[in-house]
């Protein structure tokens, strides 16, 4: 089968301007151009004055300009360094008859390629005139190119972010660039003709480097990550790739080196990691909740009924005590679980800080023990934060705690007070993002052993901890974080070994005044009553107990399993019904649904809301105001007494 034939593809025409007045000279230069037309084939236009051949070249590209020097020796070099000054780079053949030696140079030295004399201009002369000039311009051209290429990767490789390594076959080191020089602290005259062995940190056997070296010796492209060491001692990852240069002949000349940073990255990938282990601990303990909160609330609230029937001084009170105590550890837990997963509910109240620092303050001694001093300074001109104040406790109970257990011999633990403003020039250099602007800020301070520097980065993880198996749980610090995130807060610790530990809390200050402080429920005293109540709860112990509780207590108690049959005991009962407390989830009919068709028949009806789960799911609910009719699980039968008290004498404008 024969092959087609293949039409030959024909150049492409050079396009010429001759620029002089000489019709003449253009018609010769036409007709000799029309004879080589095939050899050269070219398009001639004539340009009789400077402004009209300056017309024609922004109108049309040029390949190639044919000057007459006649137009005027200062003219021909002005327009000629216009040109070049315009970036415009045609090649230029000067016809000229009367120039000098001295005029032809400075007309080339502007940038012109070639200079022909009139006397010459005959077909063959022309011709190879102008293929000698083309070729000139195309090599120049070349060469140009090839130049602002070379600039292109040497401001590529010098602006790189990643560092630049490029040695000699033996591996000494002939260039770096400064990515390297930022990153290891070498600068390039310290490094060159060492080997990049200087960087070795001793965490890579020698056996690693000795697989490099054979596979980039043998041609093949190395890629790792290695650990080194920068000229101060510290070490870093690179993610490293090493390749070999060869030369035309192919044998291997030097090896390039490009290394990727990745502090950064396995700094995200930290936080990302304890973010999710977070998350994890925070969703389990959201999850179990609920059911550890009943069933908690059943032992408190048994244990106080059992103890109630017991007479004074029965051998039986202590241990029914013991298993108060127990169950008010294990509900402490919780709390914390919840605290620093970020779901326990809160009662966010806009306060003055100082006031409500100043009542934990009074139980804190009790606390951490008459062997160590404490002081509360209180700053002035405090902004007022939204916060809740049993969160607030936990603040500082924990941090108490970690205090008292750092100065087992004694010391002195203090907690300030002050008014900051965080600019630009505090936030910047650091790793989190901060809004800048007013912040109350808590320092909590003491002088005991301080925190050694390979636990410090680790002190706020769920369960991390130096004491002995038994004596922690890991929380205390976890906790404090979790609460402080979750008022919008960021808190940084400072501490030496044997220099005892700072610990700075920010909280965003607010425009709101300040609200007036709501009593927390207290456990002394079991208040009385002889109103009505609704009980609504599905847990069927939880419920038992709390009834039986407030009917010793005076109280008329009307029990429910659910918010539908809640609804239909109401609709029933021909008395008044005082209070209604209730469940949030529930079956069939939850709290918040319950209370909305509660208050479409009797809007003056008083609610109380109780729960085990977290705080997350009780919003959900659309339960409002967490401090006046909000009771979390797990809770003593005297706190629900106290907050049954407190929610029948509150009136409605409240």
């Amino acid at each position: 089968m024969l092959a087609a034939t293949q039409p030959a593809i024909a150049p492409q025409p050079i396009s010429i301007l001759l620029v002089g007045e000489k019709e003449e000279d253009f018609f010769l230069i036409r007709d000799i151009l029309s004879r080589t037309r095939r050899t050269l084939p070219s398009e001639l236009d004539h340009a009789h004055t400077l402004g009209e051949a300056q017309k024609l070249l922004r109108q049309k590209p040029y390949g190639l300009i044919l000057f007459e020097h006649e137009t005027g020796d200062a003219e021909a070099v002005r327009l000629l360094s216009e040109f070049l000054h315009e970036g415009v780079t045609i090649p230029f053949i000067v016809l000229t008859e009367d120039a000098n030696e001295q005029t032809v140079a400075g007309i080339i030295e502007e940038g012109n390629w070639n200079c022909l004399a009139k006397s010459q201009l005959d077909g063959a002369t022309l011709i190879r005139t102008m293929r000698c000039t083309l070729a000139l311009h195309g090599l120049k051209e070349e060469k140009l190119a090839a130049e602002e290429l070379l600039r292109k990767l040497s401001r590529a490789v010098e602006q790189s972010a990643d560092t630049v390594v490029i040695t000699d076959r033996e591996g000494n080191i002939e260039y770096v660039n400064p990515a390297f020089e930022r990153l290891t602290g070498y600068k390039r005259d310290q490094v060159l003709g060492l080997n990049p062995r200087i960087l070795k940190s001793g965490e890579q056997g020698r056996e690693v480097y000795e697989e490099i070296w054979n596979m980039i010796i043998a041609g093949q492209v190395y890629r790792g990550i290695l650990v080194n060491r920068k000229k101060n001692g510290e070490l870093y990852h690179i993610e490293q790739s090493i390749s070999p240069v060869r030369d035309p002949d192919g044998r291997i000349t030097h090896f390039i080196a490009n290394g990727r940073d990745l502090t950064e990255r396995n700094r995200l990938e930290e936080q990302l990691l304890q973010a999710q282990k977070m998350d994890a601990v925070g969703r389990l303990a959201g999850g179990v909740a609920h059911d550890f909160n009943n069933l908690l609330t059943i032992i408190t609230s048994y244990s106080e009924l059992a103890l109630d029937e017991l007479a004074s001084g029965n051998p039986a009170a202590s241990k029914m005590h013991e298993v108060l105590l127990a169950a008010r550890r294990a509900a402490e837990l919780t709390r914390q679980l919840l605290a620093f997963s970020r779901k326990q509910p809160r009662a966010l109240r806009v306060a003055d800080l100082n006031g409500v620092i100043s009542r934990i303050a009074k139980t804190l001694p009790r606390l951490i023990g008459e062997d160590i001093e404490f002081k509360f300074i209180p700053g002035d001109g405090l902004g007022p934060v939204r916060i809740d104040s049993l969160q607030m406790e936990q603040i500082l109970m924990n941090l108490a705690c970690n205090a008292r257990d750092a100065m087992p011999d004694g010391g002195c633990l203090s907690i300030e007070t002050s008014n900051v403003i965080l600019d630009a020039s505090y936030v910047h250099p650091k790793k989190i993002q901060i809004p800048v602007g007013r912040y109350a800020l808590i320092t909590v301070t003491d002088n005991g052993e301080g925190i050694p520097p390979e636990h410090l980065p680790h002190i706020f993880e769920p369960f991390f901890t130096t004491k002995p198996a038994g004596q922690g749980s890991g929380l205390g610090l976890a906790t404090v974080y979790g609460i402080v995130k979750q008022n919008k807060g960021f808190i940084w610790a400072y501490s030496e070994t044997g220099m005892g530990a700072i610990f700075k809390i920010y909280l965003p200050c607010v425009k709101e005044k300040t609200a007036p402080t709501i009593p927390l429920v207290q456990e002394a005293a079991s208040a009385r009553g002889s109103e009505t109540l609704l009980l609504v709860e599905d847990e069927a112990p939880v419920r038992n107990a709390a009834a039986e509780f407030l009917r010793l207590q005076g109280y008329t108690v009307l029990e429910a399993k659910d918010g539908a049959e809640a609804l239909a005991l109401v609709r029933d009962c021909p008395s008044r019904v005082d209070l209604v407390i209730t469940d949030v989830v529930m079956p069939n009919l939850s709290g918040g649904s319950l209370a909305k068709e509660l208050l479409r028949s009797r809007p003056d009806v008083k609610l109380l809301f109780v729960s085990g789960y977290a705080g997350e799911t009780v919003l959900d609910h659309k339960i409002f105001d967490l401090e006046r009719n909000f009771l979390q699980k797990p809770y003593t039968l005297r706190q629900l007494s106290a907050k049954i008290r407190a929610a029948l004498v509150s009136k409605p404008e409240e």
